[in-house]
């Protein structure tokens, strides 16, 4: 991954967004040599939000079922059957 202090940013922000896109790798942008953003391609930044959603459901799944809020197929199929039809 690439890093870049935010005076390059300022500078130069057409050439780093040209590389973003070229090479869909993140940059590390610092300040006073400290991390502080990071600058990614939107497609990268729409797959991330993909997984966090997907990730966040299943998460929301496994407590369901941790605190035994879990129903049979047959009762929610039953239940589905209301919206479905």
């Amino acid at each position: 991954m690439k890093t870049e202090i935010v005076t390059t940013l300022k500078r130069h922000a057409t050439k780093l967004l040209e590389e973003l896109h070229q090479e869909k790798e993140p940059i590390l942008i610092t300040e006073h040599g400290k991390p502080s953003a990071y600058l990614v391609d939107v497609d990268h930044f729409e797959q991330i939000q993909q997984k966090l959603k997907l990730l966040e459901g299943l998460a929301r799944g496994e407590k369901a079922v941790l605190d035994d809020r879990v129903v049979s197929h047959d009762e929610a199929a039953k239940r589905m059957s209301r919206w479905l039809d």
